[in-house]
């Protein structure tokens, strides 16, 4: 059976990051994966997503509307943005996080502070994550797209991938303990 998995941010979050990590301890699983990632405008502070299918024998990495397992967001108004790909029965993991795109930070729009409780309302399955809050209690603000690795891993029933081992080949050994740490907090959650 393939699983389908989309992951979304805005550019700077580490959604590729993730996307790398998680794509590569899967390969090594044994599974079949397929990956494509969009970067948009996100040098700018724009959407990031990254498409991503697994399973015995998969095609393409294409999501259609209604057809992701999991849909893991880093920022909440992009998990409203993408929430049409999620299947109905489908689990929403969420970063309570608010990053204002440049229409707001021009005053041109608002920000839409009631999108937690939209999403709530909409998603039966849903895990909302203080990743970001708890990235900087470890001392390092960027670790919070491993936070959200470790709560998908946990999610997904994955545990049985060497994970820390995946982190520390991605990620500078400076940087190996705090993500390590981030790992185990989210998939602690």
């Amino acid at each position: 059976m393939t699983k389908s998995l989309l992951l979304v941010g805005v550019g700077g979050q580490g959604t590729i990051l993730v996307s790398k990590i998680l794509s590569e301890g899967l390969l090594e699983a044994g599974y079949d994966v397929k990956m494509s990632e969009i970067h948009g405008m996100s040098q700018r502070g724009g959407s990031v997503t990254t498409q991503i299918k697994f399973g015995e024998k998969v095609y393409t990495s294409s999501i259609a509307e209604g057809e992701a397992d999991v849909l893991v967001a880093f920022e909440k108004v992009e998990a409203a943005r993408y929430l049409p790909l999620l299947k109905k029965t489908g689990a929403l993991v969420v970063n309570d996080e608010e990053i204002y795109p440049l229409p707001v930070l021009s005053g041109l729009e608002e920000y839409p502070f009631d999108v937690m409780e939209e999403l709530k309302e909409k998603v039966g399955r849903i895990k909302v994550l203080k990743a970001s809050e708890m990235a900087k209690e470890l001392g390092e603000p960027r670790s919070q797209n491993i936070i959200m690795l470790g709560a998908l891993i946990k999610a997904l029933e994955l545990e049985e991938i060497d994970w820390v081992e995946l982190i520390k080949r991605f990620l500078p050994q400076r940087f190996h303990e705090v993500n390590i740490e981030a790992f185990n907090r989210g998939l602690n959650l």
